[in-house]
């Protein structure tokens, strides 16, 4: 083995004799290329509402849930799907919460809520990871489609509009104060410590 590796690494390190250093470097930029299309292709794959659908457990629960919402249906007949919401747009907070989901895979494994009963008994646990993620990043999804400034508190309701515009004046609230179980049910909340 170490004899194996010592030969590769010989190669490594000697001076090319057959190619040029224009045409190494012209081939490593595009294998460059390739390389990052082939990444950033497959991260907006896993953007889409087919690939979070794609496990029995959210299409049976979450997914089911969204459809019954304002973000599903409305009078504008602008849709939100579960990357809208639970992705971050720009790439290096995208980046850092694919890296973080990567670990939900191992529920997926190992069925950690592979049943609605299993689904229902972790669902303040999940809510809670969600609610905290996004007070921590000031509801960062949120405003990838809500902007304070666009809205016309006119239009709004009394309570709405002075807690939009409280906010908009600087308010230590986020979106997710006032809005949990906007697109999924809210958990049974009885005996929960809530998580800040």
């Amino acid at each position: 083995m170490k004899r194996w590796l010592r030969r590769y690494w010989d190669l490594l390190r000697k001076p090319s004799v057959h190619y040029s250093l224009g045409f190494l470097t012209l081939g490593g930029f595009i294998a460059g290329i390739i390389f990052w299309g082939g990444f950033n292709t497959a991260m907006e794959a896993t953007n889409t509402e087919a690939f979070c659908t794609s496990c029995h457990e959210m299409y049976a629960n979450p997914y089911q849930e969204l459809q019954g919402t304002i973000h599903w249906s409305n009078r504008s007949g602008v849709r939100a799907t579960c990357s809208d919401c639970h992705v971050p747009h720009e790439w290096t907070h995208k980046i850092a919460r694919k890296m973080e989901a990567s670990k939900e895979v191992w529920g997926w494994i190992f069925g950690t809520i592979d049943t609605e009963e299993k689904y229902e008994e972790k669902r303040l646990e999940l809510a809670q990871r969600e609610w905290h993620r996004l007070k921590a990043n000031d509801s960062l999804e949120c405003r990838n489609c809500h902007e304070f400034e666009s809205m016309d508190f006119t239009l709004q309701e009394e309570r709405a509009a002075q807690a939009h515009s409280t906010a908009l004046a600087g308010g230590d609230k986020t979106c997710i104060d006032c809005h949990k179980g906007i697109a999924h049910e809210l958990p049974d909340m009885a005996g929960a410590t809530l998580v800040q």
